[in-house]
């Protein structure tokens, strides 16, 4: 069970099978409590963690003061913050546990050491990397050519238990509206949903 949850996230066809022992040794098990704070903005980030269990969010504090979610993590997610861990600067975010949680962490020196001798792992981080970029960049364009209710059901379907477990007031600033208005698109989609035949 524990090599299928590593082999599920570190996927790549030039891992070998015999390689996926030395990326498990070099994760320790931990675990978190909720409102646990994992990482403080000003702090720099020296270790990434893949979630088994439990609810992450990063949030920044804007101009006025407020906390602005920027994004969420769930179970199989790797929680990272890149820049930080890999630029070797301070966060501009903070994040933090919403439920209790169980992660497996590997701190920067030992990602370096898989990083250099395991050759699918250097292709694995490149895919990986890719695909971050790729999701970002299309965050950024939805949140100005999307409604809020279309972001908020791109949202419920590509991770429904945000929407289930998570405070309304972080998940309002996730897609940049005020928690009124998110109320009010919860209550349109629940009632568009009871209409379905």
């Amino acid at each position: 069970m524990k090599k299928n949850f590593f082999e599920n996230i570190y996927k790549h066809p030039n891992i070998k099978k015999e390689d996926y022992q030395s990326i498990i040794k070099a994760h320790t098990k931990v675990e978190f409590l909720k409102n646990e704070t994992i990482l403080k903005e000003g702090k720099i980030s020296n270790e990434y963690y893949l979630i088994k269990k439990g609810l992450f969010r990063a949030y920044v504090i804007d101009y006025k003061g407020n906390e602005i979610t920027t994004d969420f993590f769930g179970p199989n997610d790797i929680l990272i913050e890149v820049a930080s861990l890999f630029l070797r600067i301070p966060s501009k975010e903070t994040i933090q546990a919403l439920t209790d949680c169980e992660v497996y962490k590997i701190n920067f020196n030992a990602f370096q050491n898989l990083y250099s001798t395991i050759d699918g792992f250097t292709e694995w981080g490149r895919t990986w990397m890719s695909h971050q970029l790729f999701t970002a960049k299309n965050r950024a364009v939805t949140m100005h050519t999307q409604s809020a209710s279309q972001r908020y059901l791109e949202l419920l379907n590509a991770k429904p238990q945000i929407i289930k477990e998570v405070p309304l007031k972080y998940i309002a600033t996730y897609l940049g509206i005020t928690d009124t208005s998110l109320s009010r698109i919860r209550k349109e989609v629940l009632h568009q949903n009871q209409n379905l035949p």
